[in-house]
């Protein structure tokens, strides 16, 4: 969905980024937040269910930004609702292809991501960030020592 969302933006001249696994940023600052919630049985999704809260035209707590306040090549329609719930909606849509194409996710993903350096929020260690694994985890390295980080556990948290 961030990938999605991020290609209808893009092209409206916002500068986004992906801070993984799930969050917008334009400038360092959080446009938007994505809430996936999955059902599996074996290893097939069985139902997907995805909230997106996109900062338009709202007052924002410090650390945010709305699109109106985004730089872009053109002004931004922030005054009509209709308009950004369709964006979020083609962008969803957008969201079931790309589910097909991972490889593709992956890529458009690390073209985007806000930062080539990540540090573990339990030991304090600075991770070089490689790219991201077919599943979506985050492939991190420290010299020698390599790790993935899911989006539930951190490198600390997986034994290292």
């Amino acid at each position: 969905m961030a990938v999605a969302l991020a290609e209808r933006l893009e092209p409206m001249g916002v500068p986004v980024a992906i801070k993984w696994p799930n969050d917008l940023l334009v400038q360092g600052r959080k446009l938007a937040g994505i809430l996936p919630r999955m059902v599996i049985r074996g290893s097939r999704v069985r139902l997907a269910r995805v909230g997106v809260g996109l900062n338009v035209a709202n007052a924002v707590p410090p650390g945010a930004i709305a699109l109106r306040h985004c730089p872009s090549r053109h002004p931004l329609r922030t005054n009509r609702r209709c308009f950004w719930t369709a964006e979020v909606l083609a962008a969803l849509d957008r969201t079931r292809s790309l589910a097909l194409e991972p490889e593709l996710v992956c890529q458009a993903t690390e073209a985007r991501l806000w930062a080539r350096q990540v540090q573990d929020p339990v030991s304090g260690e600075a991770w070089r960030v490689d790219g991201l694994r077919a599943d979506g985890a985050l492939l991190l390295s420290q010299g020698a020592r390599t790790t993935s980080w899911t989006r539930w556990e951190t490198p600390s948290e997986s034994g290292l």
